[in-house]
């Protein structure tokens, strides 16, 4: 008992000491995962003194916090935001990460000396860029959606194909033509039970009366658990099929929403948390120095000639403006994911494992400190930066189960066309009215006259039925105001 309270204690200490950091970070201008990482360190075997060398509970508990962080962010991306990036996010994800591999393969053979096998090796642990940065750097910086989208389905992505490839490299003694086949099966069937998981485990939430509010952000986080299970158990990609399970789940009007995306963004937080500090505390910084040179030559391969080669090769069939291919080929942020990836081989005693984890551990560090720090900067010279941008209507939802009916409750945001309409304009669906708006802390009854404002809660009350259209309608007006229909705007 007496280890599990320090356990406890400790780790809660950590916790505590890590989400006051992201102010810290924040006011410095630093990326939040060098903190992390730093608290790990300080900890571990060269501050206060706790030991951590297992490279397979790492690497065990590294693909775990991966999992959910991939969770979090599936459910909070929004297919309105980058259904027009599919095309530039898979190509991103799969054609880079292939010309990545090759380039940076190559760069480091002929630099370094590695042999071939050993460099493709490290040429895949570094392909995959790291989702937990991009979810919480990119979406502040006011870029276009498209750009944003498209960042954000590559680091949702190419998780998958870079782990496929590393698995693959670290277990297998001969790489045959039936690899490229392989993937594509284990990358198709992932995505595959991803959709299907998610569209069923959507269907039940939203069907099902939960006797407590609390237990539906449960139940959708473990739908993409149960998916990521499902996936490894079939042979196919697990971190996709979660993923992708995330994104339809986060796109199914499910019952309270908000409450689910708050709970997904705070576990989100947590494991990015845990993850950094672990991998700072499985870190020797004795043994990082010897690291820096090969660290620092496979970060200038890949900033200056993987990542640029692989985004043009990747967007050729597509009309990106060279600005925007520059910010793509900028933002391909590195994190925990190529660290966890490297723990693969240490784990199977693989010859130069242990001098690859450490060259990940400065790269990491390096590119963190020359993107992360430099992004806005790069936004705005390349004139990309358009600035806050106006949020989503927040539209939230509960089955009154024992009624048969729906309660919606809608927040509008700054920028909102729902600003200055008047209740009449709205023109629900039959089946659904507004029965209640809160302004300024007080709540009334509205009357047909009652015209909406800019921070007002309101909740509509709608049958099962008419939901779905009501929705859509909210939407639609919020996007394109009291003439949407006039305007070809449907909510969808």
């Amino acid at each position: 008992m007496t280890g599990l309270t320090l356990a406890l204690g400790i780790g809660a200490a950590v916790v505590l000491v890590a989400v006051l950091a992201v102010r810290v970070s924040v006011r410095l201008g630093l990326p939040s995962l060098l903190l992390y990482l730093g608290i790990g360190v300080a900890i571990g075997e060269a501050g206060l003194g706790i030991r951590f060398d297992d490279a397979q509970l790492t690497q065990a508990l590294g693909l775990a916090a991966l999992v959910l962080i991939l969770t979090e962010g599936g459910l909070t991306t929004r297919w309105s935001d980058v259904r027009l990036s599919m095309g530039i996010g898979i190509a991103l994800s799969t054609v880079a990460v292939a010309v990545s591999i090759g380039v940076t393969a190559a760069g480091l053979h002929f630099i370094l000396g590695l042999d071939w096998k050993q460099a493709v090796l490290w040429g895949s642990v570094l392909a995959s860029t790291d989702a937990a940065a991009v979810f919480s750097v990119l979406r502040g910086l006011g870029v276009s959606k498209r750009v944003v989208g498209s960042l954000e389905l590559e680091s949702g992505f190419n998780d998958a194909p870079s782990y496929i490839a590393v698995v693959v490299l670290s277990t297998a003694t001969t790489i045959d033509w039936v690899f490229p086949l392989l993937a594509v099966y284990e990358l198709a069937a992932g995505a595959l039970i991803g959709v299907g998981l998610g569209w069923i485990g959507g269907l039940i939430l939203r069907r099902v009366a939960l006797p407590a509010t609390g237990l539906y952000p449960l139940a959708t986080v473990a739908v993409c658990v149960v998916a990521f299970s499902t996936g490894q158990l079939a042979h196919a990609s697990g971190l996709l099929a979660t993923y992708v399970a995330g994104l339809v789940l986060g796109n199914s009007q499910l019952p309270h929403r908000a409450d689910t995306l708050s709970f997904a963004e705070g576990l989100g937080w947590l494991s990015q948390i845990g993850l950094f500090v672990l991998l700072g505390l499985f870190a020797s910084p004795a043994r990082l120095l010897d690291s820096v040179v090969p660290g620092l030559v496979a970060a200038a391969v890949l900033l200056l000639l993987a990542r640029p080669l692989s985004v043009f090769l990747s967007l050729l069939p597509f009309r990106v403006p060279w600005r925007e291919q520059v910010f793509l080929s900028w933002a391909g942020l590195r994190g925990a994911v190529p660290i966890v990836l490297a723990m693969i081989p240490l784990s199977e005693d693989l010859p130069g494992a242990r001098n690859l984890v450490d060259a990940v551990f400065v790269l990491v560090i390096v590119l963190t400190l020359v993107q992360g720090g430099t992004l806005p900067l790069v936004a705005r010279t390349l004139g990309l930066s358009k600035g806050a941008q106006s949020k989503h209507v927040e539209v939230d939802s509960a089955p009154l189960d024992e009624l048969g009916a729906e309660l919606i409750q809608v927040k509008i945001p700054e920028g909102s066309k729902l600003h200055g309409v008047y209740l009449t304009e709205l023109r629900l669906p039959p089946g659904a009215t507004v029965s209640l708006v809160t302004r300024d802390d007080a709540a009334f009854t509205p009357e047909p006259t009652t015209r909406l404002q800019i921070h007002d809660h309101i909740l509509v009350v709608t049958t099962r039925q008419a939901r779905d259209a009501t929705e859509r309608r909210i939407r639609a007006i919020d996007r394109a105001g009291r003439h949407a229909r006039w305007r070809g705007e449907h909510g969808d």
